[in-house]
């Protein structure tokens, strides 16, 4: 049964004077009850996928941050949540392979998720890449060219390498390691109360607003913010309205009007509980290391490399911190070169 709003479909155009890449997209039912890693388990699971790229060419899972969605790439701005790196000519070159991707079970997207008011259970990067893994059977797709995956989509890249080996080629893990810092978990626990807080008091949407503010301070690194907010602040009848507040408030308006408070809640948290065995991964991983990351040191990725078995450590420096992935397209092309040099 396909989802409502929903449906599988074929829709080559040409632009240019060449084939743009067929899109597929659907939602996948998932009989029965899901089981989750954590406990508890779901009834009536539905996920939501696209793939797009030129038809018969190897599929690359592309998985991003927990507020990344299944349409990656597109040709309008701000379609795609990594248009500056992935499509067709891009770092991630979309001209080569099909790109899959799926919203995150747990969620603001058509993925079974929490809805506003509801509690849900505990979700774990393993569930998200059964989840993956029950895609590729819908699909018929015997084993992925790659995955790669940023932030928490590397978490997830890891539980899936971990749990299938047989189904994926090789993995490209970007700013992610095998289990969260401490002081990264700080911060989203600080998220996490401050969201609790505030629909203990029937004004979650303003909390989810501070709790994005706050993140937005640990993704980019100092340097960054000392170029671009340095200037003297707007005086104001309750004080001081500084550029860096001014800066961290319109981001977190602008995702709280896109992002469900609970899903914001349940995949923070999901980062928080990941760990994963990296001495039982032997699906070759390249992983990449931002200097400037605040959230995840560059010391965890080195530590992750040395104890997996097939890896190598591709080291970037950039003033976006953990957002890098967004953004160093030219910086993260050496990392794809090996499973695109395959298919070039």
């Amino acid at each position: 049964m396909k989802h409502p709003t929903q449906s599988d479909s074929d829709s080559p155009t040409v632009i240019n004077d060449r084939l743009r890449p067929v899109v597929r997209e659907g939602v996948l039912e998932v009989p029965g009850d899901l089981d989750l890693y954590h406990g508890g388990h779901l009834t009536g699971v539905h996920v939501a996928w696209r793939i797009e790229g030129p038809a018969g060419a190897p599929i690359v899972a592309t998985l991003g941050g927990i507020s990344a969605h299944r349409r990656v790439f597109g040709d309008k701005t701000g379609e795609g949540w990594w248009n500056e790196v992935v499509g067709p000519g891009r770092a991630l070159d979309a001209a080569l392979v099909r790109v899959l991707s799926f919203d995150y079970l747990g969620g603001s997207g058509e993925t079974t998720g929490p809805r506003s008011g509801e509690s849900f259970p505990g979700v774990s990067t393993y569930d998200q890449a059964e989840l993956l893994l029950r895609l590729l059977n819908h699909l018929g797709v015997k084993a992925l060219h790659a995955i790669v995956g940023a932030s928490y989509g590397g978490m997830v890249a890891l539980a899936f390498a971990e749990r299938y080996p047989e189904r994926v080629g090789e993995i490209v893990v970007i700013s992610a390691a095998d289990r969260a810092h401490p002081m990264a978990t700080a911060w989203r626990s600080v998220q996490r109360r401050m969201l609790r807080f505030a629909a203990s008091c029937g004004r979650a949407a303003e909390g989810l607003e501070l709790a994005r503010a706050l993140a937005m301070a640990t993704y980019r690194s100092p340097e960054e913010f000392a170029a671009r907010f340095s200037g003297a602040p707007r005086k104001e009848a309750h004080g001081a309205v500084f550029p860096v507040e001014e800066y961290l408030f319109a981001r977190g308006a602008d995702y709280a009007a896109r992002h469900q408070p609970e899903a914001f809640q349940c995949l923070s948290e999901s980062i928080d509980l990941h760990q994963v065995d990296a001495g039982r991964i032997f699906v070759p991983t390249t992983a990449v290391a931002v200097r400037e990351d605040q959230l995840v040191p560059v010391a965890d990725v080195r530590r992750l490399v040395a104890r997996l078995a097939h890896a190598r450590l591709h080291e970037i420096s950039s003033v976006y911190g953990h957002d890098a992935f967004l953004k160093e397209g030219a910086q993260l092309k050496p990392a794809f070169a090996a499973f695109l040099g395959s298919v070039a």
